[in-house]
C-alpha cells in the first residue's frame, strides 16, 4: 500500500527555507573553530594576548552570524510553479476604501403586511379544498368551495396574495365559520431584525447602510427603522430584503456589519494576509521565489482590509491566502536551529 502523503509532507518536501543554507554556514564555522582550538600556541604572553583577541573577535563575529542567521530564518524559497501547486496566493499593496463598522446580530422573519389569513364570507359546508400546506398560490385562485347554510348556493373562496400556503384548516365536510381556513405568506420579501445594544446606540441610525451576512449569502441594506423595546434591553434595527429569488428564510439568524463611517487609506492589506512571528503582526512579502515575513505598523481596519502606517510600500506583492504555510515552514526551522 502506498503511504498516504499528508499536505504538511508535500510542503515539507518542496519548501527550501534559508536555515537550510544558514544552517550548513554555522556547521562550518565550528569545524573552523575546532580546527583553530587543536594548534599549538606560542609560549609568549604576546602570542596568548593575541590568540585571545582574535578568539574574543571571531566569537563577537560568531553572535553576529547567529543573529543574521536567526534574520535569515524569517524568509523561506519557493518556485512559482509550487506556489501555485499549493495555492499561495499573491495580491499588490494598494490604497483601499475601509468601512468602519458595529457588528450586530438578529435574525429574518416575514413581513406581516404579507400575510393573510383566509375565511369564510357566509357559514356553510365545505364542499372542495384545492391546496395543501406548502402550496404556492396566486392572487386570485380558488382555495376551496362552500355550500351556504342559508341559500344552499355555492361560493369560492379566493387567495387574496401570490404567497405559499402556511397553514391549513379546511377539509371538505367540514363546516366553515369564524375560524381561519388558510393562512398565506408571501416570502418574497423579509425583514432582518437586528437586536442595537445601549453600548451601539449612538453609532446605530436609520438611513445606515448594512452589509448582511446569511449563511454563505451577502447582503447589502439600509436601516429602514429603529423600534423601541419596552421589555428588553436592546432596541431593534429593521431592513426589509428582496427574497424573491427564495434563498432566505424566515427564522434563519443573521449577521450584520452597520457601516458607520467610511474613508480612504492610502495603504491596506487584507487581514487574511497578517501573521505574528516573534510577536510582530506583519505579512509575507514575494521578491522572486523568496517570500520574507515583513512587520508592519498597522492602524485603523474595517471587515476585509486593515490600514498599513509603515513597513510597506504600495505595489509590492504580499500573500493573502495560505500565509500560514510559510509561517508554519519558518516555526518548524527556528525549532531545528534551536537544537
Amino acid at each position: 500500500m502506498k503511504p498516504h502523503v499528508t499536505l504538511a509532507m508535500f510542503i515539507a518536501a518542496w519548501l527550501m527555507p534559508m536555515h537550510v543554507m544558514a544552517a550548513n554556514e554555522q556547521e562550518q564555522a565550528h569545524v573552523h573553530a575546532k580546527e583553530q582550538a587543536v594548534k599549538p600556541q606560542s609560549d609568549t604572553k604576546k602570542n596568548e594576548e593575541h590568540e585571545e583577541h582574535e578568539e574574543h573577535n571571531e566569537h563577537e563575529g560568531h553572535d553576529e552570524n547567529d543573529e543574521h542567521e536567526h534574520n535569515e530564518t524569517l524568509s523561506s524559497r519557493i518556485s512559482d510553479d509550487m506556489a501555485t501547486a499549493v495555492n499561495i496566493v499573491t495580491d499588490r499593496a494598494d490604497s483601499q476604501r475601509l468601512r468602519q463598522h458595529q457588528v450586530v446580530y438578529g435574525k429574518l422573519s416575514a413581513d406581516p403586511n404579507r400575510i393573510s389569513h383566509v375565511n369564510a364570507r357566509f357559514p356553510g359546508i365545505l364542499t372542495s379544498v384545492k391546496f395543501s400546506l406548502g402550496d404556492s398560490v396566486k392572487a386570485g385562485d380558488v382555495l376551496a368551495v362552500v355550500e351556504s347554510n342559508e341559500s344552499l348556493n355555492t361560493y369560492a373562496i379566493k387567495a387574496p396574495i401570490d404567497g405559499v400556503v402556511i397553514q391549513r384548516s379546511a377539509n371538505v365536510g367540514e363546516v366553515a365559520q369564524q375560524q381561519t381556513l388558510f393562512s398565506i405568506a408571501d416570502f418574497g420579501s423579509l425583514w432582518a431584525d437586528f437586536r442595537v445594544y445601549p453600548s451601539q446606540q449612538d453609532a446605530v441610525a436609520t438611513g445606515q447602510k448594512v452589509v448582511i451576512m446569511a449563511a454563505d449569502t451577502e447582503i447589502n441594506g439600509v436601516i429602514a427603522h429603529i423600534i423601541p423595546s419596552l421589555t428588553q434591553p436592546y432596541q431593534l434595527a429593521r431592513v426589509k430584503l428582496d427574497n424573491r429569488d427564495g434563498k432566505l428564510s424566515s427564522g434563519q439568524l443573521i449577521e450584520g456589519a452597520v457601516i458607520s463611517g467610511e474613508f480612504n487609506v492610502e495603504l491596506a492589506v487584507k487581514k487574511s494576509a497578517i501573521q505574528i512571528l516573534d510577536n510582530k503582526s506583519g505579512v509575507f512579502v514575494k521578491n522572486n521565489s523568496e517570500y520574507a515575513f515583513t512587520p508592519l505598523q498597522l492602524g485603523r481596519s474595517d471587515m476585509d482590509y486593515v490600514e498599513v502606517i509603515a513597513g510597506l510600500k504600495p505595489g509590492q506583492l504580499y500573500v493573502t491566502t495560505n500565509s500560514y504555510l510559510l509561517k508554519a515552514d519558518i516555526e518548524k526551522s527556528e525549532a531545528e536551529h534551536a537544537h
